[in-house]
């Protein structure tokens, strides 16, 4: 596998089975520990059309369209991030930058990840957590996580109680500051030669 900085990689983001999003990032680091990947605000995207005002997380998979929604071109809404996927682990963390680069905190989102050669396909598992920049935290999602909770689509009693635990595991290291939030990463700026990553093909695989 080609480990040099700055390769692109396809992030494709899975909720209830249907693809989401897929956004280009870049890799910045990979050991046997995990990888390192950027993600840059306005980076040409696809992402699922859906009707206004509605989001994919709150449609139930049995009143979506069975071959999933369309695809429609658009560019990456939110911040810049630095991601980092440890290897085997059920979550990734994020490093949110605001303008001028400002680090704004980050955020850890539980998650089951699988890489098929340059696609990482991430399946959300909703219940996220919110760490400040001074390691106080909180849950995020938490009634959404509860109502997808036995639905055949998500994950059972079983499932969730892991999910729970692998985000409280996280939440140890944030109360500890040890890594990934010990202070390292937070000045992060990609190299100037990196261009923002063009839109990629559109993905062939909108299900899961």
């Amino acid at each position: 596998m080609n480990n040099d900085p700055g390769r692109i990689l396809r992030w494709n983001f899975f909720i209830g089975g249907h693809l989401s999003a897929s956004v280009p990032v870049r890799l910045v680091e990979r050991t046997e520990a995990g990888q390192l990947v950027w993600m840059e605000t306005g980076t040409p995207m696809w992402r699922t059309k859906l009707p206004r005002g509605t989001h994919l997380r709150d449609i139930a998979p049995r009143d979506r369209p069975p071959a999933g929604y369309p695809l429609v071109a658009d560019r990456w809404p939110m911040g810049s991030a630095l991601f980092y996927q440890p290897t085997g682990a059920a979550h990734s963390v994020l490093w949110l930058f605001g303008r001028r680069q400002k680090f704004r905190g980050w955020y850890v989102n539980l998650e089951r990840r699988v890489h098929h050669g340059d696609d990482i396909d991430i399946t959300d598992h909703e219940l996220d957590i919110n760490v400040a920049p001074d390691r106080s935290w909180r849950w995020k999602d938490e009634q959404s996580f509860a109502e997808k909770t036995g639905d055949p689509a998500y994950w059972s009693a079983d499932e969730a109680s892991a999910i729970r635990s692998e985000g409280t595991s996280v939440v140890r290291l944030a109360e500890a500051g040890t890594f990934p939030f010990d202070g390292t990463w937070c000045d992060f700026r990609p190299p100037p030669t990196w261009t923002t990553p063009p839109r990629p093909p559109v993905p062939r695989h909108p299900l899961l």
